[in-house]
């Protein structure tokens, strides 16, 4: 396949604009869901998705994928891997929000791509460029000193990191063999016993708010499904269009909207220590950025300068 045309390029980057752009909105729709608890925003959010994906599926009569799946014992455990660890990602992620702690979950995504990087060096053998090993040092520095200046670990950042970073290593793992629809749905349907056990368990204990909280309520937890679903697939085919790298400069947008939201909308106060960490993580992403750039110049220039000759036949 060929390079795809600048109109497909300008698509694409505004497709991956528009997910990441949603992802950053993500702290005030689940800070809006209150009442509402990590666990029972989890259960909705997993049941409304694998509704959703459930339509779509039957609208477009993608279901042929669904008996090469089923014959496929390595890949349904992998993807019942990834359901888990998304799982736990996204309670994570919303109990962070609820309490207070939306800055601190946008450090988990500033620090997600060296923890990734960091996994392909231990998990898969990867070997690093120079500039890779400092961006790591320098992620690496940073959450010692949040760490130590703060108190406390930063267990909320780096659950979130290492869950998101382990969740993208387990997709690489088990192969592209399902689109970003399908892998969905697999996982939600994984998921959906969990969510239902969540619904009970709570609801015996008084918990439940939906229905409770009027219709505005209500359907916010219904419109879960849609409102993670859509962001997905929009990255999905800007990924089809633009070049990783250019993936990976326009993600770093996403917690820097969750942190400007914590701060600027829904109050949270950042002590000086952890803007100190924030700037400390930033630099590492800097470098990783330049290296990545830079790479992508190099491995250009050495298809340009390819003799024809030396395509394979």
């Amino acid at each position: 396949m060929g390079e795809p045309s600048p109109h497909e390029v300008r698509r694409g980057v505004l497709l991956a604009f528009a997910a990441y752009g949603a992802w950053g909105l993500f702290p005030l729709y689940f800070d809006a869901l209150k009442p509402a608890g990590p666990w029972e925003i989890l259960a909705h959010r997993i049941l409304w998705t694998m509704l959703f994906c459930v339509v779509v599926l039957l609208a477009r009569r993608d279901l042929a994928w669904i008996g090469p799946l089923l014959r496929r014992p390595k890949l349904l455990a992998g993807t019942a891997i990834a359901a888990v660890l998304i799982a736990v990602n996204w309670v994570v992620y919303v109990a962070a929000v609820t309490s207070g702690n939306t800055s601190e979950a946008a450090l988990g995504y500033f620090l997600n791509p060296l923890v990734t990087v960091a996994l392909g060096v231990v998990v898969l053998g990867e070997r690093l460029r120079p500039l890779q090993w400092v961006a790591v040092g320098i992620g690496v520095a940073a959450g010692v000193f949040l760490g130590v200046a703060g108190g406390r670990v930063p267990w909320i950042a780096l659950t979130l990191a290492a869950s998101f970073a382990l969740y993208g290593l387990t997709k690489k793992k088990v192969g592209v063999s399902l689109e970003a629809l399908q892998g969905l749905t697999v996982e939600t349907v994984v998921l959906a016993p969990v969510a239902v056990g969540i619904l009970v368990v709570v609801g015996a204990q008084g918990g439940l708010t939906f229905g409770q909280h009027g219709t505005w309520h209500t359907s916010l937890l219904v419109l879960s499904g849609v409102v993670t679903a859509l962001p997905l697939l929009c990255f999905a085919a800007a990924a089809r269009r633009i070049p990783l790298v250019t993936i990976g400069l326009i993600q770093f947008i996403t917690p820097l909207m969750q942190l400007l939201c914590a701060v600027l909308l829904l109050g949270e106060h950042m002590p000086r220590e952890r803007w100190i960490g924030f700037g400390v993580v930033w630099l590492a992403l800097i470098v990783l950025s330049v290296d990545s750039l830079g790479s992508l110049r190099a491995n250009r220039a050495a298809r340009r300068d390819l003799p024809v000759n030396d395509c394979p036949s």
